[in-house]
């Protein structure tokens, strides 16, 4: 089995039914679930003018490989109508795979670790909600990337607002 990272987005529609969804979606068959982080509303980061998202992170273990779980990760964004348009344009579902164990890949279907992971408070907030000890592979523990990025964020960019009332669950798959 190995530890995998999946990180969820969505501000189109009803975006915390999405992202439960997409939890459960993902759960279906085989990855074991670890841990759901609290859910954050966040601002968009690039792309063009667009709502708030909702984002969590999910963490596995799984016996499929990068690829497989790449394909898991795209079906569940089809199931709820991801449109792919306009680069990080608005989207009722973004599930990308931030990291697979220790593999690092310049793949270009799958890099990893996600390329621009250790930038986005998004992800790492979640991530170190959900794993207090994460590490990113090549570039360090979570928690000193997360203040890495806060310390950098002078403008207030990457403002994360921890949504409680909106709690995922992984009870809820079967």
């Amino acid at each position: 089995m190995t530890r995998a990272v999946l990180a969820l987005g969505s501000n189109l529609g009803d975006r915390r039914a999405t992202l439960q969804g997409a939890v459960d979606t993902l759960l279906a068959g085989e990855p074991s679930p670890v841990a759901v982080s609290p859910v954050y509303e966040t601002a968009p980061v690039g792309g063009p003018e667009q709502g708030a998202y909702l984002n969590a992170v999910l963490v596995v273990d799984t016996g499929e490989g990068p690829l497989e779980l790449l394909r898991r990760a795209q079906a569940a964004e089809r199931d709820f109508d991801r449109v792919r348009e306009v680069r990080w344009g608005p989207r009722t579902l973004d599930v990308d795979v931030i990291a697979f164990g220790d593999v690092r890949s310049d793949d270009p279907e799958l890099t990893l670790p996600h390329p621009r992971a250790h930038l986005r408070a998004f992800v790492l907030r979640p991530w170190l909600d959900a794993d207090p000890e994460a590490v990113l592979p090549g570039r360090g523990a979570v928690a000193d990337l997360l203040a890495a990025v806060a310390a950098a964020d002078t403008a207030g960019e990457q403002v994360l607002r921890r949504r409680d009332d909106l709690a995922l669950r992984l009870s809820e798959v079967s």
